[in-house]
């Protein structure tokens, strides 16, 4: 028997308009630098100091030398070698600069911000498999994305936009309503994912709306009639340096880039590291139910993220009460 699954989401409208990430500039306010600042000033070496920086209405971030792109606000522990200068620069905007003092160590000359350079090569695990590990953002549906035919009968279940979505007995997943949505669907949100990868399994952390899943990389088998979940159910294998994630066990509430789809959904995603950093993605999908054929989506790729070391939290405000439900 399958196993029925609750999960309460709290979700603030602030993270949903994705307010407070300080993510880009605010029309006709200029970039300003409110504090850039190293603590403490000098340090015996090998000893770490913290840099601390807030700013407004920036576009772009980045401090020099070694870091490079960073969030709005923000600080961050660095070991400087010898005497170092670092330099706040906002594109298009001021710049600033702090220095640390190493005592019985000679002046580092100060590099401007981008003109560090990431170290040729692809970043690898223990294994000596691509580290897809970071965090990496949003890129849409690419263009020429063409849905195969619908098999007889199953025009029910084309999504036409309307005020409730309702299909049967399924309610459409909006995306505004904190319900997870799914694969593919979540990667077309404009909130950003994170990828922390070992050996034998990854971690997948979508911000919205805070959706996780866990895919074995140990060469395991797909699960059999697994229980449907949001998420689905994942398995990973190697093709060379690409991953591939095979996942089924949906449940029936997500879209498919406007379609519904029934529990027969099976999904199929390849990843591959790009020398710059970025990851390109490639998804099949299939619901023998839906479509004549499997819809193979044009690969599109996301952008590293540098500056950002984790996902934000994200919070769902809800005013249902749940207490019903533990009332004896």
């Amino acid at each position: 028997m399958r196993r029925a699954m609750v999960c309460f989401i709290l979700l603030s409208s602030a993270a949903l308009s994705g307010q407070g990430r300080g993510r880009g500039a605010q029309p006709g306010l200029e970039p300003r630098i409110l504090t850039f600042e190293v603590k403490p000033t000098t340090v015996k070496a090998g000893q770490p100091v913290v840099l601390v920086w807030h700013t407004e209405n920036p576009s772009g971030v980045a401090i020099e030398p070694g870091i490079g792109p960073v969030t709005p606000r923000g600080s961050r522990q660095v070991t400087p070698t010898a005497t170092t200068t670092y330099t706040l620069t906002i594109k298009g905007g001021p710049t600033r600069s702090v220095t640390v003092t190493v005592e019985g160590t000679a002046s580092k000359p100060a590099v401007s911000a981008g003109t560090g350079t990431r170290s040729g090569g692809i970043p690898r695990v223990a294994d000596g498999k691509p580290d897809l590990s970071g965090v990496y953002g949003n890129a849409g549906l690419p263009q020429g994305t063409t849905p195969p035919p619908l098999k007889p009968g199953a025009e029910k279940f084309r999504i036409v936009r309307g005020p409730n979505d309702v299909r049967g007995r399924t309610t459409l997943t909006t995306g505004n309503d904190c319900k997870p949505l799914g694969i593919p669907q979540t990667y077309i949100t404009p909130y950003p994912f994170q990828i922390v990868q070992t050996p034998t399994f990854m971690v997948i952390v979508y911000e919205y709306p805070m959706a996780v899943r866990f895919v074995p990389l140990d060469g395991r088998a797909q699960a059999v009639d697994p229980d449907p979940s949001w998420m689905g159910t994942s398995v990973g294998r190697w093709d060379g340096d690409t991953l591939v994630i095979d996942a089924i066990g949906f449940n029936d509430k997500t879209e498919v880039h406007g379609f519904m789809h029934t529990e027969a959904l099976h999904v199929v995603e390849r990843f591959t590291k790009l020398e710059n950093g970025n990851l390109q993605y490639g998804v099949t999908v299939d619901d023998p139910n839906v479509w004549e054929t499997p819809w193979v989506i044009p690969a599109r790729t996301f952008a590293l993220r540098p500056e950002l070391e984790f996902v934000s939290e994200f919070v769902c405000e809800s005013t249902v009460d749940y207490q019903r439900l533990f009332k004896r």
